[in-house]
């Protein structure tokens, strides 16, 4: 007897993912549920199971994009600041000036994760577009007074003291211009409401948040970080112009 014959149920297609069986379980949001809920109540549920080495879980669809765009946020993050730097590095021929204006981007960070946690709204892709785009406007904020400060103290022979106080009268209008013209054209994003909403919504609120708290708090640390910067690279410049004096004193002298 060479074969045997015998009726049972199969199923009519197997799927195969990397040559390997797989089976595809779809599931839905509860309403006011989130993706990042779903997928740590997926992972906790899986771990709780005990599947055998043999078995092996992962997401596929939206929830995969998810967790991708979490893997590269801080990368993303870290190279609009490395970007940011170099440009503003090329921009001012200096190492020191740059660290000033970033300097204001915490504070704007700050804002928009506090107006998330009070909206209640979770920290999105969307909402992560929006502290990308903080980087843009809040630190034009430092660059306005910075610009006047280097311009007072290289062609008025200015004091970093005195270049850096009339740096902030005089920004001080175009500041608040330019600040309230991107916090009120955000608001319809953060206030609105209809289809695709909900979308909207975080990138606005996060705007929103990080703007009004940036802009109590750069005003006045601004001109701070400025000038302890400016005395550490002074600090730094006149170190080996003392070492070269000392070398050239004659012998036997202190």
């Amino acid at each position: 007897m060479f074969t045997r014959i015998t009726e049972t149920s199969a199923p009519l297609v197997i799927s195969r993912q990397g040559q390997f069986p797989a089976v595809t379980i779809s599931f839905n949001l509860a309403p006011g549920g989130s993706l990042g809920d779903a997928v740590d109540a997926i992972r906790r549920v899986t771990q709780e199971l005990g599947f055998p080495g043999s078995i092996r879980g992962g997401f596929q669809g939206a929830a995969q994009a998810f967790q991708t765009s979490l893997e590269n946020e801080p990368w993303l993050i870290l190279a609009a600041l490395i970007t940011v730097y170099i440009v503003l590095g090329i921009l001012y021929e200096s190492y020191v000036h740059p660290l000033t204006i970033l300097s204001t981007l915490p504070s704007a960070g700050v804002g928009a994760l506090l107006a998330l946690m009070l909206f209640r709204m979770e920290f999105s892709v969307i909402a992560l577009i929006g502290i990308i785009l903080l980087i843009g406007i809040v630190k034009k904020n430092a660059i306005m007074m910075i610009d006047f400060a280097l311009d007072a103290e290289r062609n008025d022979r200015k004091s970093p003291e005195e270049a850096i106080y009339e740096s902030g009268l005089l920004r001080f209008r175009p500041i608040m211009m330019t600040t309230m013209a991107a916090l009120l054209g955000a608001l319809p994003l953060a206030m609105g409401s209809g289809v695709g909403s909900e979308l909207r919504r975080p990138l606005g609120v996060s705007i929103v948040g990080g703007l009004l708290l940036s802009q109590l708090l750069t005003l006045y640390t601004t001109p701070v970080v400025y000038l302890a910067l400016d005395r550490l690279a002074s600090r730094f410049r006149r170190s080996p112009s003392h070492l070269s004096s000392g070398a050239a004193l004659p012998a036997g002298q202190p």
